[in-house]
Order: structure tokens, then sequence, then C-alpha cells
């Protein structure tokens, strides 16, 4: 019923956790296919992609290009987009489930679900940012990718599916639903918080905020993705 769809490039750090919490699903026959959609890697992603027995399809970098012929691959008629450094948590497919039972019940109209920010990191500055997300979300319905997002194929061929941009793809996405569309589920993907470790919390916020200012200030995206790297 559900593909997962991946975007990679050099991901062989994180892919495996995020492929092995789709185990149970798949299981369950609740995940047809998990789909690999690889920029140029580099390093053993591909590896560990044969060795999980997923689907390989490579496209051109930039993650709006790699998600979109993720999607162009699948055969489910829902569609779970999931960044590769992104765990969910254990029974996540019970919920999702039941999301898309009452949709396709008429228990409630089409919608896309996100689920709970996490990182993987103790302390104060991750609960924070945690705590903000939810803020965001609750406030703006603004998810962002790494939250995940689960929508009927037919659902994302209406938006017009994600547009080829190397940056807020995700936002792109987002925006184009209305805000009863959205709907945030309480289990929780766990993200790696390698990059806030590496440039440090409030610097990593900081730029962020500022990436997404420029974009909402019509900044072109391949200029913000030089700014990102």
């Amino acid at each position: 019923m559900i593909s997962v769809i991946i975007p990679t490039l050099n991901a062989e750090r994180v892919l495996v956790p995020t492929l092995s919490a789709l185990v149970p699903a798949v299981v369950d026959g609740i995940v047809q296919e998990a789909i690999i959609a690889d920029g140029g890697s580099t390093d053993d992603t591909y590896v560990i992609a044969d060795a999980a027995g997923v689907h390989l399809v490579q496209a051109p970098r930039g993650r709006g290009t790699q998600l979109e012929a993720g999607a162009a691959a699948a055969k489910g008629d829902w569609l779970l987009f999931l960044h590769a450094d992104t765990v969910l948590d254990p029974g996540w497919f019970n919920e999702a489930m039941n999301f898309i039972e009452r949709i396709e019940t008429g228990r409630r109209k089409p919608a896309a679900a996100y689920f709970r920010f996490a990182l993987d990191d103790e302390g104060f500055m991750p609960r924070l940012i945690e705590m903000m997300v939810g803020l965001r979300c609750g406030l703006l319905s603004l998810p962002y990718g790494d939250q995940g997002l689960l929508i009927s194929r037919a659902h994302y061929q209406r938006l017009g599916g994600f547009r080829p941009l190397p940056l807020m793809e995700d936002v792109d996405l987002v925006r184009r639903l209305k805000r009863r569309e959205l709907y945030g589920l309480k289990t929780r993907a766990v993200t790696s918080a390698q990059r806030y470790q590496d440039e440090g919390y409030l610097m990593r916020c900081c730029r962020n905020l500022g990436l997404m200012l420029l974009y909402l200030l019509r900044v072109p995206p391949r200029v913000l993705a030089r700014l990102y790297e």
C-alpha cells in the first residue's frame, strides 16, 4: 500500500537505521516497497541499498529532483517521503494506517500527514528545538521534510509533485497544501542531530531561519543551496 521514497547522497552512515525501522511494516504488508532516489553517492550507499533489497533510482542531484524521480518509480497508492537520516519510532505504521483508513473510507477529506519532529541527542537545546518545531507546525502548518510526508499518489499528483528545486522543495510542496489538508501524527520521526552538533545548535538554528526568510523573500533556491552548502 505504501511506497517509501528516500533521497540519498553519501548516506552510508545513517541509512541502515532508517531502513531497519521500515522492516516491521514490510513484514505486515503495509510498506509495499522502499525506493532509494540517489543523487550520485560515492560511498557505500549503493551497497547498503542492494543488501537491503530496495529499489534504487538514480537522478540528478537535488532533493526535489530525486524525490520526484522516486515518486515516478513508485507503485503504491500512498507515498511516504522520508529523509535518509530520519528514523521512525516503532509502531509508526499503526498510526499511519489509521490515518489512511479514515481518508479511504471518507471519514476525513484528503490530506497529507507528517510525523512529530525529534532529535537523537540529549540536553536542553534539542528539546527546545523540538518545541519550536511543534509551535511552527501548529501555528503555521509548515512541517519540514525531516518530519516525513505521507500523501496519497492521487493527491500528490493533483499538487503537481515536487518541483526540481535544490533546496526548500519540502516547503514548496507543503505550501501548496491547504491548512486543513495537513495532519500531524503523534509518532516521532527521530532525525540525526549531527549537523546541529557540528555547527552548534544556535548557529544551525540561525542559519535555517535565515534561509527560510530569504526563501520567503523569493531568493532563488539555487542561491539558497549555495549558501546552505
